[in-house]
Order: C-alpha cells, then sequence, then structure tokens
C-alpha cells in the first residue's frame, strides 16, 4: 500500500482497525463518508461496533452520534444498529436494521435534506464532530486525499472535525483521480458569495480533499468492494412510467418549454429511473447532460452510447457489475463525470439556475397532490426524504412516479389524504403510475383532483376515490380544497385492521 499512501508522515499513523475504534468513546459524533452504498468506510465502523457490543455486554453504555452522506450499507449503518451502538442519526438511510432501530424507537433520526445537512453541521447546530471517517483510494505525497466513488458531506466533515480517519481502500480504482470537483466555498452568511456553476460539466473546485495532517488520526488499510445491490429486472408497469415521462418530455419540447436536447436531468435511485434511462438510451436524443445526485447503471450506458455528454453528481450507485467497470475504466468515464461535494450537487440555487428536469419516486399522493415519500401508514419511516425535495422543490420541471398499487393491490398509491407529508400540492407539478399521467401545472386543487384520480389511480380505486371526492364537494362547505376529515385517513385504518384498503 506505500504508493497509496505517498506522505511519509501519515504512513507513520497507519494502524488496525480495532486500534483506531479504540480511539473512539461514548457520546461521541462521527461524520462518516459515505452516499447510496457507495465510498464508505468499510472496516472502522465494523470494529467499533464489536468495541461497542463488549462494552455493552459489560453493562456499559456506548452509543456514539452518526452523520453521513446519505445510505451507506451493512457494513457501517447495519454494524452500527446491530448492537445498538447508534444514539441518533442524519440525515438519510436505507438500511434495514438501521430502519427498525429507528421504528422501535431504539435510535433517533433526524430526516434532513441533504442540501441543508452540510450547512446546519457548519452551522454548529449539532454541537462539535468528533471524528470524520472517510475513504480514499490514494494519499498524494502532499498529503492530499483522492476520494472514491461519493463526496456527499466528507469535506463539511473534515473541515470541522477535531479529528479525521482515513480509510485507504486499494479496491477503489487510483484512475478516479481528476473525477472529483471537490468546491470549498461555503462561507456562512453574510459572506457567501455565489456558487460558479452555470453548466452541468463546469469544474469549480479542486480534485483532491486538502486536510490538515495534524488532524489525522489514523490510517486504516482496507480492500473491500461498495456494497450496492443488483437492480431488479425493467418491469412492464416501470416500463409504462418510463414512457409517459418521456412522452410527456417530448410534448415538452414540441411546446418550446425546453431544447431538442431537454434540460440537465435528475432521477431518485430504483428501477423506475432505470427504466427512464433505458428509453433514452433507445430514443433519438442526443447531446443530453445530467445533473444529479447519483449515477447509475443507465447513464454508464448513456455515456458508452454517446448520448450523454456530462453527469455531474456526488457518487455512484452502481451494480456490481457495473461498479467493477467503473473500476476497470474510471480513466474514460472521469472525462463525462464529475463527482461533487453533495453542498453543491444538490445545492437549491444551482438547481434552480440550470432548469434541472427532476423526476423521483413516491409512497403515496393524495387527489390534490401532496406525496408521502418517506412514511408507511403515517408513522413507519422508509428511508428519509433524501434529495427529492431539493430537486422537487427547485426544478424546471418536477414529477413523481409509482406503480398505483403495491402489497399486491392492497394499497393504493393515489389516497384522499397523504399519511405523512413531504411535497406540498406547490411543489409536484406531474404524478405517474403505469395507469396514466397527471401535469398538475396551473390547476387548482378542484381542477386536480378528477384528472389525478382518472389518469394515476388504479381502477380498483377509482370508483372509491371519486365517491370520496364527490361526497367532499357536496358535504364541505368550504369548496377550495374539500376534505372529509372523518374519514380522510379511513383507507389507511382500513388497511392497518384488515390488510387492504379495499372496502369489503
Amino acid at each position: 500500500m506505500s504508493e497509496r499512501i505517498a506522505n511519509a508522515a501519515l504512513r507513520q499513523k497507519v494502524m488496525s482497525a480495532d486500534d483506531a475504534a479504540a480511539l473512539i468513546n461514548d457520546g461521541d459524533q462521527i461524520g462518516f463518508g459515505g452516499f447510496t452504498g457507495s465510498g464508505y468506510p468499510k472496516a472502522l465502523p465494523s470494529a467499533l461496533a464489536k468495541r461497542i457490543k463488549e462494552s455493552h455486554d459489560r453493562g456499559e453504555k456506548f452509543t456514539v452520534n452518526v452523520f453521513t452522506g446519505a445510505s451507506t450499507a451493512p457494513e457501517l449503518d447495519g454494524a452500527l444498529a446491530s448492537v445498538d451502538g447508534i444514539g441518533w442519526r442524519m440525515p438519510y438511510q436505507s438500511d434495514p436494521q438501521m430502519r427498525n432501530k429507528i421504528n422501535d424507537g431504539t435510535s433517533f433520526y433526524t430526516d434532513i435534506h441533504l442540501s441543508e445537512s452540510g450547512m446546519m453541521v457548519r452551522q454548529g447546530f449539532f454541537g462539535k464532530v468528533d471524528y470524520a471517517v472517510i475513504e480514499a483510494t490514494r494519499i498524494t505525497e502532499d498529503g492530499d486525499v483522492v476520494l472514491t466513488s461519493s463526496v456527499g458531506n466528507n469535506a463539511v466533515y473534515c473541515d470541522v472535525a477535531d479529528k479525521i480517519i482515513i480509510e485507504v481502500n486499494s479496491w477503489q480504482s487510483e484512475d478516479l483521480e481528476g473525477m472529483h470537483d471537490i468546491y470549498g466555498g461555503f462561507a456562512l452568511p453574510p459572506n457567501r458569495v455565489p456558487i460558479p456553476i452555470t453548466h452541468p460539466g463546469d469544474r469549480i473546485g479542486d480534485k483532491f480533499l486538502h486536510v490538515p495532517q495534524n488532524k489525522v488520526a489514523a490510517i486504516i488499510e482496507t480492500d473491500g468492494p461498495d456494497r450496492n445491490t443488483p437492480f431488479k429486472p425493467i418491469d412492464d408497469d416501470s416500463r409504462k412510467i418510463a414512457g409517459y415521462l418521456l412522452d410527456f418530455y417530448d410534448n415538452e419540447v414540441k411546446q418550446g418549454r425546453m431544447p431538442k436536447n431537454l434540460l440537465p436531468l435528475q432521477s431518485g435511485v430504483g428501477n423506475i429511473p432505470n427504466a427512464v434511462l433505458d428509453g433514452l438510451l433507445h430514443s433519438d436524443l442526443e447531446h443530453l447532460t445530467s445533473y444529479t445526485e447519483v449515477i447509475q447503471d443507465g447513464m454508464i450506458d448513456l455515456i458508452d452510447a454517446g448520448k450523454l455528454d456530462v453527469a455531474s453528481a456526488t457518487a455512484f450507485s452502481l451494480s456490481p457489475e457495473y461498479a467493477h467497470k467503473m473500476n476497470e475504466n474510471a480513466a474514460f468515464y472521469r472525462d463525462h463525470i464529475i463527482l461533487r461535494p453533495q453542498e453543491i450537487s444538490n445545492h437549491p440555487e444551482v438547481i434552480r439556475r440550470l432548469g434541472v428536469v427532476g423526476a423521483n419516486g413516491m409512497i403515496e399522493a393524495d387527489i390534490y397532490g401532496n406525496v408521502n415519500s418517506t412514511h408507511v401508514m403515517g408513522s413507519r419511516m422508509m428511508n428519509g426524504i433524501g434529495g427529492s425535495g431539493d430537486f422537487t422543490r427547485n426544478a424546471y420541471i418536477s414529477a413523481f412516479v409509482s406503480p398505483s398499487t403495491a402489497k399486491g393491490g392492497a394499497i393504493s398509491a393515489i389516497v384522499p389524504m397523504v399519511s405523512h407529508v413531504d411535497h406540498t400540492e406547490h411543489d409536484g407539478m406531474v404524478i405517474i403510475t403505469e395507469q396514466g399521467i397527471a401535469d398538475l401545472r396551473g390547476l387548482a386543487p378542484r381542477q386536480r383532483a378528477p384528472k389525478i384520480i382518472e389518469n394515476c389511480a388504479h381502477p380498483d380505486y377509482r370508483p372509491m376515490l371519486m365517491d370520496y371526492y364527490e361526497r367532499a364537494l357536496r358535504d364541505c362547505k368550504f369548496k377550495h380544497t374539500p376534505q372529509l376529515l372523518g374519514e380522510a385517513y379511513s383507507w389507511h385504518t382500513r388497511f392497518l385492521e384488515t390488510g387492504t384498503m379495499k372496502e369489503s
């Protein structure tokens, strides 16, 4: 590993993960690198989990507070959650064990817009950060850090933390050097300056992360892959949803509201976004750009096909096959991909300035266009709001996509009133299911409701929704947004009691 740790002074700080974990104490606040299962520390969290379990076995209290960029992987969230080692967590997670600990009350969870998480840390709102723990593919002769497959909040955690622990991972390609764009102009108001980005391909920072050498407490040598799961095959519903969205984009071009090569694209992670990317791959569109959070398999295909000129993000979210492909060909892809801090990739003003066109998933929407993307049945946290709010509120056009039903048809994704609101009716512009598309722009609530019901709801639930809406329109005294508050959540209650939203 000597060639990976080229700075002689920092080479003296190499130690085992167990020895590095011994530096951490109960109550410490730790800013971990990592974003969507990419570029997260892989050895220190497991060693720390072992130490926490040993303390608990002796009857001693030991938990830490965990900051990240977004979700991580079983070696981090899963390892620490499984030993009840996380007292508090922010800003986004997706690990099943972490989710269970949040929902059973073991761990506190603060679900924060990703664009705001770094800023709030810089404000000192959460108190001091004791350790930043990040992953590198190389440390240069000057002691600068070449990051790996994500940037996330690495820069802010290294800026504010008392001490830094660096995992140098030889699995990650050294050819990632040059792909990162680490911008450091994050003075707090009133000293902030405009972010100089006018195109997704603009580079405004440095390819290295500069860290003070005197803050580096330990370096750990690792050799382990990122842990992203393979994407599911694209199903018929996802293809239908993608088709509606691409037809919508085509109409926006015909109406003169977007150029032929569209505007910078953003999409959430999952089956439907990959179906959209697959549709773009087989379209006649060229010279596309992307300004988003994560690079998915479909974007790599678009780059390979010469259709996507540049993609700006903060991390990869690649299947194992495509992660291997990235490692083998990083020198090529770094000419087309820029990885930035999430304070930039998700920055509301930059998103608005570039005219980003966004599409994100949802759990449910109501008949007036409010969207729930985080909570099942109002209380059970799934993952978190992530960056969907950053892009939805600020996009040139924003869409929410979902199958119209879940649990084999027992749950309708279109309901009278969402059980939790993440995105209000003022933010989302378009709702799409496999049933159709509802363009809500410019419509008042009583104009939106019939369109959402008729175009997006599953036929099994359409009559029930229309019956609810017509009775609300008839019986509610105030007509702007008619609701029957006594039964607005009866669908959710019926599911919890009987296992289905359908009426018997």
